[in-house]
């Protein structure tokens, strides 16, 4: 037995629980209080392989695609280590998506497996798999199996779909040897992990992942937290972001510490589970941190466990650092600047660095990676505090987007540097700050959000002309999104009825939030529409109405 103990990088994913089992069996991996479920490191091996076991039963196989659509259930985490261990590609779906972007992930990803929970908020999953064919009339050729995770014990699983309990009595076909087979045959560099991203074309592309990727990216940012194997981390952030499954499990799981998952969202929760859990560490978007603030019921919870933690996701508002500073005990927080396509993480604030470095810049470069700053047009380096695109360079660039190959060419150079499209500046100390995009894709609470989908479905209005969607900034959610538009000659339509018209179209974060209607649009000499200008006439409306009201 290898006993060296954590933290651990340079192992696949599925190896790393193993690791952490032989050297912490007894501690604690993973809690759910409110279900009384608690797992020790041994226990959540065994039960990773009991279901991995079940999988290759099952048919899954090295290099297939596995859909995940679930929130924060115990079951993510554990078919995380179980798909990683037989070499399949744990495809992340977001918890809002409806039927047709499904449809279209399913189809892009050539999925075979898609498991999935009764549902989340007002989206169906069981009605949605049915209604684009997933199961039973095989619209989706590439789609075998479907396997359903239930809730509850009167959550009963579906005729068509396999329960997900199925899988522990499938186990027994296949031995412990045959999985230590299979799970030999797993490489470094091989993909374990798609996520879908929104681009500024349009459609998402699938970003493959390998254990290189993300396990190291990990094992950077959980020792950028300062973590041990007594630290616990309250992760009430969605799994299927590079935030959940990264910096949120591989960054405390490279360290040895525990998880105390939230299933989805929720203010008192979080709060309560802290306290309970006497947890360490707490992640959010902004808004998660400001509505933890807000609580009516926040000064009774004892948050005085808590250290250190992550801000992520959107712009960080400096006023609201301080306040998670000072109120909730959070000394030793951290902003995290990345993207999915970086495995995320690419810079991080220290987290015993002064307040203004904390607050007004996303850090420094991690390490074993390089950055540039390079005119966007030229490619040139930038110098000192010069504006322009930030590049990166290292272990952590994506293997590519999925069938994708002109996508991939366009994001990754010859030379190995991945275009981030964001727009920064670097100061002489190494320190960036982000000071906008130079794409289009607007970020509202950490969701990527494309303007030109939102665009080809308002397009399909009758009364509409042309529509351009941009964002304008938002205290609570970094970006919020914005629509003006061009109605036919004649035609009427109202704000409300533009955005009912994307009611149930598309996820409910992607509709705007402000609709305006245009005479005509800001474009330059050559006819390309000026979407800044858009945002600049846009946020002096609203700056003005705040200061009359």
């Amino acid at each position: 037995m290898n006993h060296q103990h954590p933290p651990y990088r340079d192992v696949t994913v599925g190896a790393l629980l193993t690791r952490l089992a032989e050297a912490l069996p007894d501690n604690e991996a993973l809690v759910y209080a409110d279900r009384n479920l608690r797992l020790t490191f041994a226990e959540l091996e065994a039960e990773a392989r009991l279901i991995a076991r079940g999988l290759m039963a099952c048919g899954v196989e090295q290099g297939e695609r596995v859909a995940l659509w679930a929130t924060n259930v115990p079951e993510w985490i554990v078919l995380q280590f179980a798909l990683a261990k037989i070499g399949a590609i744990l495809v992340t779906v977001n918890t809002s998506l409806r039927a047709h972007e499904m449809d279209y992930l399913l189809r892009q990803s050539e999925s075979a497996t898609v498991i999935i929970i009764r549902g989340f908020r007002d989206v169906d999953y069981v009605g949605a798999l049915r209604e684009i064919g997933a199961v039973g009339d095989k619209k989706l050729p590439n789609l075998k199996r479907a396997i359903f995770i239930s809730r509850s014990d009167d959550d009963d699983c579906p005729d068509e779909l396999t329960p997900y309990e199925k899988l522990r009595e499938l186990a027994a076909g296949v031995s412990e040897e045959q999985l230590n087979a299979r799970e030999r045959e797993v490489g470094l560099d091989d993909v374990i992990n798609m996520q879908y991203t929104s681009g500024t074309t349009g459609f998402p592309k699938g970003v493959m992942l390998s254990s290189r990727n993300i396990l190291n990216n990990g094992y950077w940012l959980g020792r950028g937290l300062g973590y041990t194997p007594q630290d616990r981390l309250c992760l009430c952030v969605p799994l299927f972001h590079c935030f959940g499954c990264v910096i949120g499990v591989l960054g405390a799981y490279t360290h040895g510490a525990c998880l105390a998952p939230i299933e989805s969202f929720d203010a008192r929760k979080v709060l309560e589970t802290v306290e309970g859990e006497r947890c360490t560490s707490l992640y959010g978007v902004p808004t998660m941190f400001l509505a933890e603030m807000e609580d009516p019921e926040f000064k009774r919870f004892n948050l005085s466990s808590l250290r250190t933690g992550v801000m992520a996701g959107a712009l960080c508002p400096e006023a609201l650092m301080r306040r998670a500073i000072d109120e909730m005990n959070l000394g030793e927080i951290t902003i995290i600047y990345g993207l999915t396509e970086a495995s995320p993480g690419i810079t991080q604030t220290p987290r015993d660095d002064t307040i203004e470095h904390r607050t007004q810049t996303v850090g420094v470069v991690l390490p074993e990676m390089e950055v540039r700053i390079v005119d966007p047009a030229t490619r040139e380096t930038l110098g000192a505090n010069e504006h322009g695109e930030l590049i990166v360079r290292g272990y952590n660039v994506m293997k590519g987007y999925y069938n994708n190959p002109d996508a991939t060419r366009a994001a990754i150079d010859d030379e190995g540097w991945l275009r981030t499209g964001d727009q920064a500046a670097m100061d002489s100390d190494g320190y960036v700050r982000i000071t906008g995009r130079i794409k289009d894709i607007i970020i509202r609470g950490g969701e990527n959000i494309s303007p030109k989908e939102i665009e080809d479905l308002m397009r399909r209005h009758p009364s509409v002309s042309d529509v351009y969607v941009y964002a304008v900034k938002s205290e609570f959610f970094g970006e919020e999104v914005a629509a003006a538009v061009k109605l036919k000659a004649g035609a009427k339509a109202t704000e409300e009825e533009l955005r009912e018209f994307c009611q149930g179209r598309v996820a409910r974060f992607k509709i705007p939030k402000y609709v305006r209607f245009v005479g005509e649009f800001p474009m330059t000499a050559s006819g390309k529409i000026q979407k800044f200008k858009l945002r600049e006439s846009h946020e002096k409306e609203l700056a003005k109405s705040i200061a009359e009201a």
